[in-house]
């Protein structure tokens, strides 16, 4: 991990940056529109590194209970401790908000993305069948999880 980690507020002229990294993650990335939308509605966060945009989350808290909607990191930083950092910063503010549990989903096929969950304190607790288009066709299932968020 880097010391060279800062998190701000996502804006809309962070938005060509979060879509190109979005765009470069993801078979099936958020849209410019979904992006609009959840900087209306939601807690939407860039992280830099050195400067540079490296990653973005996006967090919805209602009454205590925290919603992770988005968290992607670009794949020439993945492997270095980033999506950690990231998610210990959205579920940090999470915890400031009031937030007392945390749910997400993930696709099945995503196993470093799992893993990453588990490794902060995540457990599977539910499936939800055909939830996630699938690259080529088809769906796939998305994997439930939750974590108690402590203080």
């Amino acid at each position: 991990m880097t010391d060279n980690l800062h998190f701000r507020p996502m804006t809309e002229a962070d938005l060509d940056a979060v879509l190109e990294i979005e765009r470069s993650a993801f078979s099936h990335p958020w849209s410019p529109g979904i992006f609009r939308d959840a900087l209306k509605s939601y807690e939407c966060w860039v992280m830099l590194e050195a400067g540079r945009q490296v990653g973005h989350g996006v967090i919805d808290l209602i009454l205590d209970e925290a919603h992770l909607l988005n968290i992607t990191v670009a794949p020439d930083c993945q492997g270095r401790g980033l999506g950690l950092a990231l998610l210990n910063h959205l579920m940090t503010r999470s915890r400031e908000r009031g937030g007392q549990e945390c749910f997400l989903e993930v696709r099945a096929s995503n196993h470093s993305a799992y893993r990453l969950y588990e490794r902060y304190g995540f457990n599977e607790i539910g499936r939800r069948r055909n939830y996630y288009p699938a690259a080529g066709g088809g769906s796939e299932d998305a994997l439930v999880m939750a974590c108690t968020l402590l203080d």
